[in-house]
């Protein structure tokens, strides 16, 4: 069998396509990083010229600044919360759409109808929801004449925005798991059931492993909405009140009124460095595990 050579047509429309794509991640991803990474190590207000400092902005960032302790448990709690309760409750609607319910269409469409919506609409929602004076929720409970503050109490808002932020991440999570349920051989779940395993044998020990390649998918999402997150708690309160988050402290130092570039580079090279620690061990432990 004869193998086809790319004639100059072919390598030059190869090198727009490829060409293109590497240009735009340098510049839209690993360049804005790198300067991140750089700055981060300056004092600099976009104007002048920025100063070298060393770690200066690391050391007050961790000793000094007061919201970075309080938005670093944050974002560690809306991971663990993604991470341990809706993405498992994706998986579990996943598997039940995998049965072919009656009505399945129905359930699925309704289940991933917040994943079309941005977490800033999510945010107008839940003020609908959650408002002390006008939310849907108060006037259920029969709380209008002493209304929860679920909003404005900074002990019980975090939980109300991770249940709204849930509510979008158990459909993304369900899609994703459920097209990987589809995929996996009928013939496995068979065999397993004539050796004798049940349904929950089967789906942990058959169906569950095969589906690695989806869990690796799933776990950079989780930790990537995670972490990022910003649009919804600045959306109700611009992430103040109990509400902050390392996305909402970069915001704030690079295009706030203090403009402490620097500073703010600072903030989010340690939120990458986060992203990057969940994601490498991860990996690492797959590969070790397949090795």
């Amino acid at each position: 069998m004869k193998i086809k050579r790319f004639g100059m047509s072919d390598r030059a429309v190869i090198a727009v396509v490829l060409g293109v794509a590497i240009v735009l991640d340098l510049a839209l991803i690993w360049g804005p990083t790198i300067a991140s990474v750089g700055l981060s190590f300056t004092s600099w207000n976009g104007v002048t010229d920025p100063v070298w400092v060393g770690g200066k902005n690391y050391d007050t960032i961790v000793n000094v600044y007061p919201p970075f302790w309080p938005a670093m448990r944050h974002n560690l709690l809306w991971l663990a919360f993604l991470g341990l309760i809706a993405t498992p409750l994706g998986l579990f609607f996943a598997v039940l759409l995998d049965k072919s319910l009656r009505l399945g269409r129905f359930y699925q469409s309704a289940l991933y109808l917040p994943v079309v919506l941005s977490l800033a609409i999510v945010g107008f929602i839940a003020q609908l929801v959650y408002s002390r004076d006008y939310g849907a929720l108060n006037n259920i409970l029969g709380r209008t004449g002493n209304p929860i503050d679920f909003l404005g109490d900074p002990s019980i808002n975090i939980w109300a925005v991770l249940v709204a932020v849930g509510w979008r991440h158990v459909g993304y999570v369900m899609i994703l798991y459920l097209a990987g349920l589809k995929a996996v051989d009928p013939a496995l779940k068979e065999s397993a059931a004539l050796d004798g395993a049940n349904e929950a044998q089967t789906f942990f020990r058959v169906t569950f492993p095969t589906l690695r390649p989806v869990n690796i998918i799933v776990l950079v999402i989780t930790v990537i909405e995670g972490l990022r997150a910003f649009d919804i708690v600045y959306a109700i309160n611009r992430g103040r009140n109990g509400l902050e988050l390392l996305s909402v402290l970069v915001t704030d130092n690079i295009i706030g009124e203090a403009s402490r570039i620097g500073f703010g580079s600072a903030i989010a090279v340690i939120l990458l460095l986060i992203s990057l620690g969940f994601i490498v061990t991860y990996l690492v432990r797959i590969l070790r595990e397949e090795r």
